[in-house]
């Protein structure tokens, strides 16, 4: 037993620290009080050839099992000795899309699950990211000149930035607004320019459009809809009953005296029309 322990730890120790393969991992501490390391699995961030990426090529550092008590700022800060920082981001999970993406509202966003994330590190130049895999640490997130917030002081951080300023909304707001009128005005630009010339196909394309804009339905409105549709209902279910009638008359057979045949005679009753029975209903409905 005791020798198979002494293998075990000398195994161990030549191995070092255990990473995912193709990552190197970077030791961590909150602060020089904690004795265990937390650890950071870093590597470049790579695509397949011919897909595009929003993340510049050779330039940025992807980072797994970052703690939540690591902000951006803070990631900017152990990283920079490697070389000067162009922006980082973390996320939930990786980012597979291919095409750029649009930036993010700081007000119109879920908020984020607390939990371990990933991040995108850009360097300026390319040895920033080289420099990165070779850290060997540890690497403290808070110190006495940057101290990190935690506990109560981080809950009362967090509410106040959870207050929005009205100001800095409404700037957002209006210029989402402009950008989403801009792209509407260009949508409807090229939908005129393409309507009625043929495709590569030969198709034409066709679109409707009103004399009228069409506006939202408000209660009031959808109350009169209901309204005219019952009484619709009403005077056709009048109209099926009268002429339900008529046809129940013309089938009743006349009655005979006991000495003639009982032959039916020939009926020679002009039905209703359609405006008879409208007039009708709307006599007895007034009686």
């Amino acid at each position: 037993m005791v020798a198979r322990r002494g293998r075990r730890s000398a195994r161990g120790s030549d191995e070092g620290i255990p990473s995912p393969p193709g990552y190197s991992a970077i030791p961590v501490k909150f602060s020089g009080k904690q004795q265990a390391s937390h650890y950071l699995y870093v590597r470049e961030h790579r695509v397949r050839e011919g897909t595009k990426s929003s993340w510049p090529q050779k330039r940025t550092l992807f980072v797994l099992n970052v703690p939540p008590y690591c902000t951006e700022e803070c990631l900017s800060r152990l990283l920079s000795p490697c070389g000067p920082v162009c922006s980082v981001e973390l996320q939930e999970k990786p980012d597979l899309a291919e095409s750029p993406k649009e930036p993010q509202s700081k007000f119109f966003q879920p908020k984020p699950v607390p939990g371990f994330q990933v991040a995108y590190v850009v360097f300026q130049k390319p040895g920033g990211v080289s420099a990165a895999l070779a850290l060997k640490g540890p690497l403290l997130v808070s110190t006495e000149s940057h101290p990190v917030k935690s506990g109560v002081h981080k809950w009362i951080s967090d509410y106040r930035d959870s207050v929005l300023d009205p100001e800095a909304l409404r700037a957002e707001v209006d210029t989402f607004m402009e950008a989403y009128d801009k792209k509407v005005a260009e949508e409807e630009a090229k939908a005129q320019e393409e309507e009625g010339v043929p495709d590569e196909e030969g198709w034409v394309k066709v679109t409707r459009r009103g004399r009228r804009p069409v506006l939202p339905r408000t209660e009031a409105a959808s109350l009169r809809v209901l309204e005219r549709e019952r009484r619709k209902r009403a005077r056709k279910e009048l109209l099926n009953f009268y002429a339900w009638q008529h046809r129940e008359t013309k089938m009743e057979p006349r009655a005979l005296s006991p000495g003639l045949q009982s032959t039916p005679l020939p009926c020679h009753t002009k039905p209703f029309s359609e405006a008879e029975a409208r007039r009708a209903a709307v006599l007895s409905s007034l009686s």
